[in-house]
């Protein structure tokens, strides 16, 4: 899961009210992997782009696309709420949906930006596809803090679960993790109902 339900509902204007001073301090902090360019940062913009798009589409805010030799070849947007469909998270749409139609050989050449780090059901997804390279926008605990969940003491990153299921798939961020805390900042504050659902 992308981040687990606990009574953190119960909690929720005491932490907003927190919430502030702690993306203040994730921005602060937040540096892009100096391995990322500056083609990553056009395509995570879009990334950005899909993920804003899915907040008024049925979706929590997240998006990713897939490009190969410089171009996109897929695009997706988060769709949990509009289909009721807990496994529609933006990486999970592309690779489920797209599969039919991209062959693992291009699947081993594109590169998949995704506006927030995978959570581990779209990292297996990502393995089993075989994708040569991710570049993620938001890390994971700064995610938690900024929609308001308290994040577990040693949280499994994308780029442990990937290393240890496919070691040859290169994993990059955080790249403009600022821009895209923004989008959750926003989001979440509007939105403490869908913590835990999207």
């Amino acid at each position: 899961m992308r981040h687990s339900l606990l009574p953190v509902l119960a909690l929720m204007p005491l932490l907003l009210a927190a919430a502030p001073s702690l993306r203040s301090a994730d921005r602060a902090a937040s540096i892009d992997d100096p391995a990322c360019t500056a083609e990553d940062r056009k395509f995570m913009a879009r990334a950005y782009e899909l993920a804003e798009y899915a907040t008024t589409h049925g979706g929590g805010p997240f998006g990713a696309l897939l490009v190969k030799d410089h171009k996109i070849i897929a695009e997706f947007s988060n769709c949990v709420h509009s289909t009721g469909n807990i496994t529609k998270h933006a990486e999970m749409g592309i690779i489920s949906g797209f599969s039919p139609r991209i062959d693992r050989k291009t699947f081993s050449q594109s590169t998949l930006y995704t506006s927030t780090e995978p959570c581990a059901m779209c990292c297996g997804a990502i393995c089993f596809a075989g994708i040569g390279r991710v570049v993620y926008g938001v890390s994971e605990i700064p995610f938690e803090r900024t929609m308001g969940v308290t994040p577990q003491p040693n949280p499994l990153t994308s780029r442990e679960i990937i290393s240890r299921i496919s070691p040859s798939i290169k994993v990059l961020g955080p790249l403009m993790e600022e821009e895209g805390l923004k989008l959750h900042a926003e989001y979440w504050t509007k939105h403490p109902e869908d913590v835990g659902k999207s």
